[in-house]
């Protein structure tokens, strides 16, 4: 079921929103609806003052199953400065809402042209606080941005796609503020199914996230759609559950959407896309690809890169 809530940001119907579900606990917690012990309440992330990072603050309100109310009690944190006049609040930019989309797991945030005048660090902190905020409403997995209805794009142009809990790694009291541009070759499937097509991708990302889960996240995505024949290899609903990199060998965990394929790729050739992929990184050179923690009998042994699929090299994607 989709819902679709294109509205100016309205205080007003928020706080309403607020106090229906909020109640009494929620008194606590003002001004600002923030303001708890750390540990205690739900997690709110917002920027320290010299934008470098993110800081929590813990509020005490309550959400309900209803994905609207949650998400725009969140959103109204996310407006409002803490108490702490540490913090700076991801919404309180001069960015504005310009409403969003619910459709069953994901949640679409359209956002007014001034966005793109953030500076670039600050703009992927305001990005990690708000998604790191709003995947805490039951049943929202994934978060996009537009810009005026067009998907948001990065300092370099590209598309940054649906975000996920593993998009950016957050750790408490930790900087996420490390950027550098990678040039990384990710591997999607010819028209046929048959075989690989490598292409290169230049991307900004955070060097808190292991450049592995950068690559299998990337792959995940498919291909940007601005070069014709280059088709995804892997459900794009698959969820990462964890990668980890040990003597070599990199472990890929992902839950059981990776077992559904997509058009005519076999699950053995959506595995060598991720193979290829981890083994053109200098520190690996095996792969073992696990569904929710276990071994499935057709990936009982370890993958080593294989070149014989490849059809077409080195492609840059636009």
């Amino acid at each position: 079921m989709t819902r679709v809530f294109k509205r100016n940001f309205n205080l007003k119907n928020v706080k309403k929103a607020l106090c229906a579900l909020v109640a009494f606990s929620l008194l606590l917690a003002l001004p600002g609806c923030s303001g708890s012990e750390e540990g205690s309440g739900i997690p709110i992330y917002y920027l320290n003052n010299a934008e470098t990072k993110l800081e929590t603050h813990y509020s005490h309100v309550v959400l309900s199953d209803d994905k609207e109310e949650s998400v725009e009690i969140l959103l109204e944190l996310l407006k409002d400065n803490p108490d702490s006049l540490q913090y700076k609040a991801p919404l309180g930019y001069p960015i504005e809402l310009n409403g969003y989309k619910i459709e069953d797991k994901k949640i679409t945030l359209d956002f007014s042209p001034t966005y793109y005048l953030l500076q670039t660090t600050t703009e992927v902190l305001i990005r990690a606080a708000i998604v790191q905020t709003i995947l805490q409403v039951k049943g929202i997995r994934y978060v996009f941005f537009t810009v005026d209805g067009e998907p948001l794009v990065d300092a370099v142009g590209k598309g940054v796609g649906r975000m996920s809990d593993k998009t950016f790694i957050y750790n408490d009291g930790n900087a996420i503020n490390t950027y550098e541009e990678v040039k990384v070759k990710l591997y999607f499937a010819n028209s046929e199914g048959t075989g690989l097509i490598s292409a290169y991708r230049d991307k900004f990302y955070s060097t808190n996230i292991p450049l592995e889960l950068f690559v299998v996240e990337e792959t995940i995505a498919g291909p940007s759609g601005q070069i014709e024949g280059l088709y995804p290899t892997i459900n794009p609903e698959t969820n990462v559950i964890s990668v980890t990199t040990s003597d070599g060998i990199c472990y890929v965990n992902l839950d059981s959407g990776f077992t559904t394929t997509v058009g005519n790729v076999s699950t053995e050739m959506a595995a060598y896309s991720l193979v290829n992929a981890l083994t053109d990184l200098p520190n690996v050179e095996k792969v073992q690809i696990m569904v929710n923690g276990t071994v499935p009998s057709i990936f009982a042994s370890t993958f080593e890169k294989n070149e014989d699929i490849i059809t077409t090299l080195n492609i840059t994607e636009e």
